[in-house]
């Protein structure tokens, strides 16, 4: 078995406190229809049963030559294979890094080339793309990749099996210190100069959690449904961390397919939900208290947060609604909506979570740069990750000081009644479709492949922010040509036929 010391508080720990207590309680539920999602029957674990599970996992990794601090790309759906894996790395002594299910060959490759990545985990097949080939294919094109692994039937040959490695129960006895201070996740976000990979350890996860535990009320042996791909910062601690901070049920469904969403609630009565917050509002469009009649706490995730001022009032009394703000990678902020479901004011500087409870630790605090762009500091930012790159050495003038906050590049200004803070847009050349974001440069470069008059711009959508629509001279040219080039399907269905019907 792997022996663990611990320093300061790490994932794997919060899991160990719960499992003590309660080993024998449901802890993980898979989504209802997995069977189509990944051709892989849903499971469901206890607390026992999951720890067993890492062990397995965790072992495999050790057995497979991966030392403490080696980095492992993760590409899972939102599915028990998921947390399990992240936890397992952890408890091995890895570093996980998040890689979005909709990357293909090219952004995968980037990713995995600019952290180091030493493995790459994922599934056979998700949503009828087989995952595995692709890794195969960006580990063929990142030299430090040797271990490629995962999930499933027919998986291509040279990559391991991790359904053996949990069959097999087998435990490893490597020496792992836990300690919160060491790095635990890398994600990626898109700035204006391009992909950049944020590192975290896990403290900052832990805050980052903890600012949405304490800010929605959830009580502890919550039963959580999570809604939103896992596959981010925000993404992970609105389910993972959300799910050891509470010491409860984790029920999981990949995004998105409402009926099954609201039969899964029922099956499992949750009693909260997360969710993109375009979508929580729609709840409220029909009777949520007949449909949904267990749920008491909703928490709305806006990858967009220019919406939330604008949003509808959230009208169902049976549950309280908190707003999420995402800004990209850098973090994030909640805020409880009030009784009669209108979002709160957001005021510059530190807040506390709960924000309405005086004397409370602060969780995180929000200022404007003198660019009017909002700026994030506190326990959950990593402010290194976003500082400017430093000048060069023979520079005449000493370098000003690095600023000790990280800029999200959203504008925003002060109202002149209220001194709240109103986020106005996006970052300047950054197109976000759902949760993936693009340079708007790169759209047109990528265009420019499929040959004269081809075109790829990015149209406003109240729902994902932004979707994207091509013109090429022959658009199923067009598709293929950008599979090929490994690019995000995105890219690719952009260029989809249209049928106008008169």
């Amino acid at each position: 078995m792997i022996q663990t010391t611990n320093v300061s508080p790490t994932l794997d720990g919060l899991f160990q406190r719960n499992l003590a207590r309660q080993p024998n309680a449901p802890a993980l539920l898979d989504p209802i229809n997995k069977a189509r999602i990944s051709g892989r029957p849903p499971l469901r674990m206890t607390f026992a049963q999951a720890d067993r599970a890492i062990s397995a996992l965790a072992a495999h990794f050790v057995e497979s030559g991966l030392p403490i601090n080696s980095v492992i790309g993760l590409q899972l759906p939102n599915t028990i294979e998921f947390m399990l894996t992240v936890l397992a790395a952890h408890r091995a002594g890895l570093i996980v890094a998040l890689l979005p299910q909709l990357w293909r060959q090219a952004e995968l490759t980037a990713a995995l080339n600019r952290t180091g990545a030493r493995a790459i985990v994922t599934m056979s097949k998700i949503d009828g793309v087989s995952h595995a080939d692709l890794a195969m294919n960006a580990a063929a094109e990142a030299f430090s990749i040797r271990h490629v692994c995962g999930f499933g039937e027919d998986l291509p040959e040279g990559m391991a099996s991790l359904d053996l490695a949990l069959k097999s129960g087998r435990s490893s006895e490597r020496v792992v210190v836990q300690d919160g201070r060491k790095a635990a996740l890398v994600s990626f976000d898109v700035t204006a100069d391009g992909l950049r990979a944020v590192p975290r350890t896990h403290l900052n996860l832990i805050a980052g959690g903890l600012a949405v535990f304490l800010e929605s009320r959830i009580p502890q042996g919550a039963r959580l449904m999570s809604a939103f791909a896992p596959s981010s910062f925000a993404g992970l601690t609105s389910s993972l961390l959300l799910w050891l901070l509470s010491g409860g049920t984790l029920a999981l469904h990949h995004p998105f397919d409402s009926e099954a969403l609201e039969r899964q609630i029922n099956d499992c009565a949750c009693d909260t939900l997360v969710t993109p917050g375009p979508m929580a509002l729609r709840l409220t469009d029909a009777d949520m208290g007949s449909r949904v009649p267990t749920l008491r706490h909703v928490i709305g995730l806006w990858r967009m947060p220019e919406q939330v001022a604008s949003s509808a009032q959230w009208t169902a009394e049976q549950a309280r609604f908190t707003d999420v703000y995402l800004f990209g990678e850098v973090g994030l902020f909640g805020a409880r909506r009030t009784a009669d479901g209108v979002p709160v004011p957001i005021m510059p500087g530190p807040h506390g979570a709960p924000r309405d409870v005086p004397g409370t630790s602060i969780a995180g605090e929000t200022l404007l740069t003198s660019k009017g762009t909002l700026a994030l500091r506190g326990p959950m930012v990593t402010v290194a990750a976003y500082a400017p790159p430093t000048p060069p050495s023979d520079a005449l003038m000493a370098p000003p000081p690095p600023p000790d906050y990280a800029d999200t590049g959203y504008a925003a200004r002060l109202d002149r009644s209220s001194g709240a803070i109103c986020i106005t847009a996006p970052p300047s050349g950054i197109v976000s479709v759902g949760g993936y974001r693009f340079l708007s440069q790169d759209l047109q470069e990528w265009a420019k492949r499929l040959g004269q008059g081809a075109l790829l711009t990015a149209l406003p959508d109240r729902l994902c922010g932004y979707r994207l629509a091509g013109r090429a001279q022959d658009n199923a040219r067009g598709r293929d040509a950008l599979n090929q080039l490994g690019l995000n399907p995105l890219m690719a269905e952009a260029f989809r036929d249209r049928t106008i019907i008169g």
